[in-house]
């Protein structure tokens, strides 16, 4: 195994906001929203962040009000899933401030992607070639020539 990457924090922060922006419009954010929390986990068990209390979530899952844990990364602060530890030991900080503002950052998705991959050490998987699917046009109906049962199990002639 090589050794282990040290990347900056101010670069991982701006890196972490990038994804958690394009993750909010994203039409299948699971796999942005698991690269950002990854990365804050591991952050916070180093000791490069800092959880500073619980909010009520601005997207209230099925009408029912919960809680997202805050955590701050260098000037930017983010929300995870918080875990049960987290409502025991962190004070509550009721609703989301909405006048603060991460700090603007301008770099790329996929910039910021290689960032964090590099520090969770995370390799996507390689598509095989046989995984291929055929192609096959949406109007190609098989046809049913030859499938019949032949010849006719009843055979309908005139008998005179």
């Amino acid at each position: 195994m090589h050794k282990k990457e040290t990347v900056p924090l101010d670069e991982l922060a701006k890196a972490l906001f990038t994804i958690n922006r394009h993750a909010k419009t994203a039409s299948d954010p699971k796999h942005l929203y698991y690269i950002k929390k990854e990365s804050i986990n591991r952050l916070l068990k180093e000791k490069r962040a800092e959880k500073i209390g619980l909010h009520f979530s601005n997207n209230p899952k099925y009408s029912n009000q919960h809680s997202t844990l805050l955590v701050k990364v260098d000037k930017y602060f983010f929300h995870i899933p918080p875990t049960k530890d987290d409502f025991k030991k962190l004070e509550h900080l009721g609703e989301l401030d909405q006048s603060y503002r991460n700090p603007s950052t301008k770099m790329s998705l996929s910039q910021a992607k290689k960032i964090v991959y590099r520090y969770i050490d995370w390799q996507p998987v390689k598509k095989t070639q046989n995984s291929r699917k055929k192609y096959r046009s949406s109007y190609f109906t098989p046809s049913s020539l030859g499938k019949m049962d032949w010849p006719p199990s009843k055979t309908k002639r005139r008998t005179r």
